[in-house]
């Protein structure tokens, strides 16, 4: 393989205009693509065989009004004061009223309020998936309780979750690797080669991304982890190849002869690492979960195509950089070859000290990462709620206030679906399944039972004591009766 892509690294090299307008081909006709045929990804995931989706693909089917979005307005009186339906109606009211609402739920008769009578939830359902509540939806949600005088309203629920978005903290990452690049290779032209041969790769992973996902449901997180891995893994590898470049050129090579052995040499380190890479990322489809097959099918994809930059794009961009890749008092001849091999530079004497005390520092390696291993024993793993997300934000606005005045449990309901041959058997199961339900530990309360309009299929509500994320919750929810 070293000789394959030393030949390949020459060759870029050589053809450097060639191999420099076929990428920029390649990113116009991807980029044509994402424009002409991307589709808005989505947050809904699904994970087959599990007794939660088979709830949800029971609701879908027998109960899809209930299958829609949710909000909901908590709406809070000042301290030491009650609400009354008077004050609460007009919220009601106007919640009602947002385009795509199928029913807002009047708190006072669905018996939403604290024990003081100073808070009072009001659920809102809607008719449509959360990613197909559109903007103006949601801006007429949380206008609903503007007008309410002397209380305090605040909106969440599913349509305030907002999809991940690339913005402003990735264009920070960006610019922190420009400056660690810029110190390293103490050279404005080999940090800006090695940031561009990152950047093109990303680029063309997400135009081809976004090219696919007319076809291909793209959940909204999988650009970000492309994007994340795609970036980290095109900067390094550029990194390995103009690293060897600049010492076959402090040598004293010509830059073809340059960038051929350093393709041939850090290249095959490259092709190993990235291949590593992509097997791991394809293997979650192994899973069997449909988003995290996509999530690691776009990664894997978006790291191949940093490898392939890296091996045929890089080349020909250090062709047209030349020796300017070397700081500029390297640059002359004579200069050259005196400063190598002379063993002065830091990472020379750190490999020697290594080398040399081997044992001590293998044995501080390990009992270093046994103890930054430690905090995985209290580590959990959950889907994250609003209590995640940015202080003042909607969602995390009423996610505390209904804290504040139910307990954290209203935050996480939790759904039964009970589901018979006839109206007469739903309800009578309903009813026990009510009963069995209540009497687990750790729920709180059981709402009653909404029936769909056959009257085959119930929906229960239920509250438990704990938060969504907490990890009481979600087992005693794996112990609490099931219901068909």
């Amino acid at each position: 393989m070293a000789v394959l892509l030393y030949r390949l690294g020459r060759l870029s090299f050589r053809r450097r205009g060639r191999v420099l307008a076929l990428w920029l081909l390649l990113l116009a006709l991807l980029g044509g693509g994402a424009i002409a045929f991307s589709a808005p990804a989505t947050s809904e995931f699904s994970i087959p065989g599990t007794e939660s989706q088979q709830a949800l693909d029971s609701l879908a089917r027998e109960f899809p009004q209930a299958g829609g979005a949710t909000g909901t307005i908590i709406v809070a009186a000042p301290e030491g004061e009650k609400l009354t339906p008077a004050a609460v109606a007009p919220v009601v009211e106007e919640a009602a009223e947002v385009p795509g609402v199928l029913a807002a739920i009047d708190p006072f008769q669905a018996r939403a309020l604290s024990p003081d009578g100073r808070y009072a939830l009001v659920q809102v359902q809607f008719d449509s998936v959360a990613d197909s509540v559109t903007d103006a939806q949601r801006k007429s949600f949380t206008a609903a309780g503007a007008s309410a005088e002397g209380l305090r309203v605040e909106h969440g629920g599913e349509i305030m979750r907002g999809a991940p978005e690339i913005g402003s903290t990735e264009i920070i990452g960006v610019g922190v690797a420009a400056l660690v690049l810029v110190l390293t290779f103490g050279s404005l032209v080999a940090a800006g080669m090695t940031l561009l041969n990152a950047l093109v790769g990303v680029a063309a992973g997400m135009a081809g991304l976004f090219s696919l996902s007319s076809i291909v449901e793209l959940t909204s997180t999988a650009p970000i982890l492309a994007l994340m891995l795609g970036l980290a893994v095109g900067i390094d590898y550029a990194l390995f190849i103009t690293s060897r470049y600049r010492q076959y050129l402090a040598d004293g090579m010509d830059g073809e002869e340059a960038a051929g052995r350093a393709a041939g040499t850090a290249g095959s380190a490259v092709v190993f690492a990235g291949a590593t890479v992509v097997i791991a990322l394809a293997g979650l489809a192994v899973a069997g979960v449909p988003f995290l097959t996509v999530m690691g099918l776009a990664a894997a994809a978006t790291v191949a195509l940093a490898v392939l930059v890296s091996l045929t794009l890089l080349p020909a961009v250090l062709g047209f950089a030349g020796v300017r890749v070397l700081p500029r008092a390297r640059r002359t001849q004579d200069s050259a070859p005196s400063s190598a091999g002379t063993g002065t530079a830091f990472g020379f004497r750190w490999g020697r000290i290594v080398a040399r005390l081997r044992v001590p520092v293998l044995l501080v390696g390990v009992v270093g990462l046994g103890a930054l291993a430690l905090p995985v024993q209290d580590m959990r793993l959950a889907l994250p709620d609003a209590s995640t997300e940015a202080a003042g934000s909607p969602n995390r606005e009423a996610y505390d206030l209904t804290t504040e005045g139910f307990g954290e449990g209203f935050n996480g309901r939790l759904v039964a679906v009970v589901s018979a041959a006839d109206a007469q058997a739903t309800a009578q199961a309903a009813k026990e399944a009510t009963a069995l339900i209540s009497d687990t530990d750790g729920v709180l309360a059981v709402a009653a039972p909404q029936l769909n309009e056959r009257g085959t299929t119930a929906l229960l509500a239920v509250i438990p004591k704990t938060g969504p994320t907490a990890a009481a919750t979600g087992w005693r929810a794996c112990r609490a009766p099931t219901s068909r």
